[in-house]
């Protein structure tokens, strides 16, 4: 059962359970449930649920150009239309795994909700009542519990999506043994999951369907890297063998560090990217990585900067840095630099901040990289480079903040400390790291002395091993 029927589970789940029957005989067919109001997967009906994924991008250096229909969906159910259909798939006997997508805001509990409601709000009331029926109709058998396998991206989704699930159950004065079903025969995984989907490719749709032969409307475009990281049961791994044939899927004993390793390399190349990118003149990811200077920056602080501070070995840095680098040279996206600097502040405490903090903590020096990032970004959000106007966007506290500070003309030495003593940004005063304050003060003045290009190779040249 796959819980949301957009863009990314059409090209994420679904491709790999059809994927899974193609080339290992799983012979797995897909109940795909409308979780919200509004809209019946029409075309999708209409199609028998039958459509297209394309993925265009880099990998391993080569451009890559794939399309495949997928046929996995067998039925399409939309719980707000006909709730008995719904229910009815909780007494399917083989049903055993639950895929959700259902947005960061789904996996939620909401304690307006009421046993009676058909449907009930939120995703996991719908869950726990789907669940409850399962129960009554198996008779608590231990073998009918599911496997649940949500995409969302929120920290710890599977067990979140439990916690929820047995609150229900609290609030609505069901069953001890309902209970004790739910936490002993069903499996609540935490993932971790990595594709860029775009969507319906609008303006190539034409050739594509010449190319196919026929008219799509749920077509679906994304990029060929895809990952996805379980936390589960190893036996789950020989279940859903997605490994052996060839897929990212990666089954481990707990997400922290993977996560890490994604917010740090690939959210902290972007972040890095941003003001680096926008000073030097560049507009998209592609044109900014792809510049000598900007490109290497951007791999050196990776590998001299970040990897000391991840818990992996060299050989899985450099594979997931490699991939990540290919993902920015994806010809077929067009990833604009100032959409990636929405609410830029946060996103730098999130991103890059536990690196320079574990690079402080490791070396004792200040990472140079890092650092010239942070400069960049304080200049960037002065609102205002080389005569033009920058279009930010932050919280309206944060941009008062900036503007305010930029003001005066202001001594470029105090300037820095009132930033770095912001703890409503960072949660810290960052002048206690020695040495910070005074080398991003004298990135900025070189920054707009002699612009960003020249100040990123006088960085690169200086901190050559």
């Amino acid at each position: 059962m796959v819980f949301g029927g957009g863009n990314f589970n059409r090209a994420f789940g679904c491709w790999m359970i059809d994927l899974l029957n193609e080339q290992a005989g799983f012979n797995g067919g897909i109940v795909l449930v409308k979780p919200t109001p509004g809209r019946d997967y029409t075309a999708l009906r209409e199609q028998d649920g039958l459509y297209h994924v394309i993925l265009n991008g880099v990998a391993a250096g080569q451009l890559v150009n794939e399309t495949k229909l997928i046929s996995a969906i067998d039925q399409v159910v939309h719980p707000y239309l006909d709730w008995a259909q719904y229910l009815a798939t909780a007494e399917e006997d083989s049903l055993r795994y639950i895929i959700s997508n259902t947005t960061e805001a789904g996996i939620r509990f909401e304690s307006k909700d009421q046993l009676s409601d058909t449907p009930p709000s939120s995703f996991p009331a719908k869950v726990s009542l789907w669940l409850h029926h399962r129960f009554k109709h198996f008779s608590g058998a231990s073998d009918k519990g599911c496997v649940f396998l949500p995409c969302e991206l929120i920290a710890d989704n599977g067990d979140t999506l439990k916690d929820c699930i047995l609150r229900y159950a609290e609030l609505w004065n069901l069953s001890t043994d309902f209970q004790d079903w739910v936490s002993a025969h069903c499996v609540f995984c935490n993932t971790l999951v990595d594709r860029i989907v775009t969507g319906y490719p609008s303006d190539d749709i034409d050739d594509i369907q010449s190319k196919i032969g026929l008219e799509d409307q749920m077509l679906v475009a994304g990029e060929p890297y895809h990952s996805w990281v379980i936390q589960g049961p190893k036996q789950l791994a020989e279940e859903l063998p997605f490994d052996k044939i060839g897929l990212a899927v990666k089954w481990v004993d707990q997400l922290k560090n993977y996560r890490a390793q994604k917010v740090k390399i690939l959210n902290g190349a972007h972040t890095s990217m941003v003001p680096i990118g926008y000073l030097a003149g560049k507009v998209s990811v592609k044109e900014a990585i792809e510049s000598a200077e900007i490109g290497q920056f951007i791999e050196s602080l990776l590998q001299e900067e970040v990897w000391p501070t991840l818990d992996f070995s060299t050989e899985e840095l450099q594979d997931f840095t490699s991939k990540t680098l290919d993902r920015f040279r994806n010809p077929f996206l067009f990833h604009k630099l100032l959409d990636i600097a929405l609410n830029s502040i946060s996103k730098f405490k999130t991103r890059l901040l536990p690196s320079l903090l574990g690079f402080v903590d490791k070396k004792g020096d200040c990472p140079p990289k890092i650092s010239l990032a942070l400069a960049a970004l304080i200049v960037m959000y002065k609102g205002e480079w080389q005569g033009e106007q920058t279009p930010l966007r932050d919280n309206a506290d944060v941009l008062a903040f900036f503007q305010s500070l930029w003001a005066d003309s202001p001594d470029l030495s105090q300037l820095v400390k009132q930033v770095l003593a912001q703890t409503q940004f960072w949660d810290q005063d960052l002048n206690a790291i020695p040495g910070l304050a005074e080398l991003v003060a004298t990135y900025i003045e070189e920054i707009q002395s002699n612009g960003m290009v020249a100040t990123l190779a006088t960085v690169l040249s200086s901190t050559k091993s």
